[in-house]
């Protein structure tokens, strides 16, 4: 019976030992399941932080080139303002046409002139470098007109504030 008690026992240590084992198993292939969506999730947090990276590397570039043209269109509005009288009529229409060329480039790039003149100073929008005789915190001249696109101010304009008094 020795032997009968030995060959009942080695079964049951088997079963034992394979349940063990098959716990071991599914706990390292649990963990290698939850290390693979760990890294999965990572992956994906690295492809988006890469791709708004990039979307605000290109960002700043189009604003830096903007604002580098920015004074272009200050040289065409004094060109403009300050045309000789006997201008010939058909180089100032050039000139405008050009003007009105850029602002709309500008505009479907998203940039719009900041209003300035009559406003309420505003130093987000408007750096003043004199104060006068006017209407106490309005703007009541615009010697470089600012620029912004979308929420950032590319420019601010140069202004000059009332006083008040």
């Amino acid at each position: 019976m020795d032997e009968k008690e030995n060959e009942a026992e080695e079964p049951l240590e088997d079963a034992e030992s394979l349940r063990a084992h098959l716990a071991e198993e599914r706990e390292k292939a649990e963990r290698y399941l939850n290390n693979w969506k760990r890294a999965q999730a990572d992956l994906e947090n690295y492809r988006r932080r890469a791709e708004q990276e990039m979307a605000e590397t290109a960002r700043r570039a189009a604003d830096s080139i903007i604002t580098a043209l920015l004074p272009l269109i200050d040289d065409l509005e004094r060109a403009m303002e300050h045309a000789p009288a006997q201008a010939d009529p058909a180089w100032l229409d050039g000139i405008r046409g050009i003007h009105g060329k850029f602002l709309n480039l500008l505009r479907g790039l998203g940039v719009s002139p900041i209003e300035a003149l009559g406003a309420e100073f505003d130093p987000n929008f408007h750096h003043a470098i004199m104060v006068g005789e006017g209407e106490e915190n309005i703007v009541l001249e615009e010697w470089q007109r600012g620029y912004r696109r979308e929420d950032r101010v590319l420019r601010p304009s140069i202004v000059k504030v009332g006083k008040g008094g």
